[in-house]
């Protein structure tokens, strides 16, 4: 291995634009999940998964949308062990073939998640046009994180508050549950926090460096909302709240008490409780810790039966005592927003987070190739760098020693 570290120092010139980088998508989040809220209306089991979900992106100020970016990430930075191979070596640090490795296997289930009814061809397709950015984007990460060290960087109080954010998101009472979950899953607890740690530091690095570069006027953001107007345009809307008790391998009998028991807890809120604190209280759905909250569903997203009923409602009223396959609930709608056009108002930021991505950008790729070119980064032969392949006329470095 020790030829492999006597490369020639790479300079790059121009980074151009591939179709995933600057934005490398790889999973790892512990979040407690449901596939819709629509199926939680009709299948109360708590669905509690490790769901792999990406992502370090660049794409906003929120550069890192999940602030969790993959499994792979902890494991680019991670000391090797003794005899690893190497992949790539990005100035004093290294990228193993088992971090490697790990990142085409986080990708691959995140292609087929998202292509969810694709053949195995057209995931293979996808899998393919998408891992010739994975190693670009593991050396990008890897210069940053450098970057926001010599910068002085420190975001430990962050690190512990995403934590316990993912905690509370699961519902666990402490963080050593949280760890147990994280260790279940086959993930070591330290190189978790790494994934935590080095999505903080690159979302700073990026927004000290690059976004504090970038003006924007709210003229602009208004002429955007102007020349835009069916992005903001929403349907017809109810937002649900749920007080359900399951009916689950329950005899007739049995049932009818449990019906009893939905009726007297509608009686009760009808007679002034208050509706999320009964079904925190009470609720044996999923939504129960949430104080019964399903989300917002416009026409087409629910049965037929319920859709029927709750769009005929008003804000703040409540169904009668429904009965599904698995249970009896009682819904209460919390808004019913009509179609139109939304306030300038309420979507301000979120025209911001797109222009601001859009200026950003080019001066993203500006400031990775800068990093680029004051650094020593050799891959290994039979290994691919786009950033290095999509510039114009740069010289391929001399591993002919490697």
């Amino acid at each position: 291995m020790a030829s492999f570290f006597a490369g020639r120092h790479r300079r790059v010139g121009s980074v151009q634009p591939a179709r995933y980088a600057p934005e490398s998508k790889f999973p790892v989040t512990i979040v407690g999940t449901e596939s819709n809220a629509a199926h939680a209306m009709k299948n109360r089991a708590l669905a509690f998964t490790l769901r792999q979900t990406a992502v370090f992106t660049f794409s906003a100020l929120a550069f890192c949308a999940a602030l969790l970016p993959s499994c792979l990430h902890a494991q680019t930075l991670a000391k090797p062990a003794s005899g690893a191979e190497i992949v790539a070596r990005v100035n004093n640090d290294v990228i193993t073939l088992a971090a490697y490795q790990k990142g085409e296997q986080a990708l691959r289930d995140e292609v087929t998640r998202d292509c969810q009814g694709c053949s195995p061809d057209q995931i293979a397709a996808q899998f393919k046009d998408q891992q010739k950015d994975l190693l670009r984007g593991m050396i990008d990460e890897s210069l940053i994180v450098q970057r926001a060290k010599d910068m002085g960087v420190s975001v430990e109080a962050d690190v512990n508050k995403r934590l316990d954010e993912v905690r509370q998101q699961n519902g666990l009472a402490t963080l050593e549950d949280l760890q147990k979950g994280v260790e279940a899953s086959g993930l070591s607890w330290e190189d978790y926090k790494t994934t935590i740690r080095n999505g903080l530091l690159q979302k700073e690095v990026v927004r000290r460096e690059v976004g504090s570069h970038v003006d924007m006027t709210r003229e602009e953001v208004k002429q955007y909302y102007d020349s835009h107007p069916q992005e903001f345009t929403l349907p017809e809307r109810v937002v649900l709240s749920e007080i359900s008790l399951s009916t689950e391998g329950k005899s007739p009998e049995e049932m009818a008490a449990v019906r009893n028991k939905v009726e007297g807890l509608r009686t009760s809120v009808l007679n002034g409780d208050d509706f999320n604190q009964v079904a925190r209280l009470y609720s044996q759905g999923s939504t129960a810790k949430d104080g019964g909250e399903l989300g917002t569903f416009k026409k087409g997203e629910l049965a037929p039966q319920l859709e029927q009923t709750v769009f005929q409602m008003s804000k703040g009223q409540i169904t009668d005592v429904i009965q599904t396959r698995t249970d009896f609930e009682v819904l209460k709608v919390d808004d019913h927003l009509q179609a139109g056009l939304q306030p300038f108002e309420k979507v301000e930021p979120d025209i911001r987070a797109t222009i601001l991505a859009q200026k950003m950008q080019p001066r993203i790729r500006d400031y990775l190739a800068e990093l680029r070119e004051q650094s020593y980064i050799v891959v290994k032969p039979g290994y691919n760098d786009s950033a290095l392949l999509s510039g114009a006329n740069v010289p391929q470095p001399d591993n002919s020693h490697l």
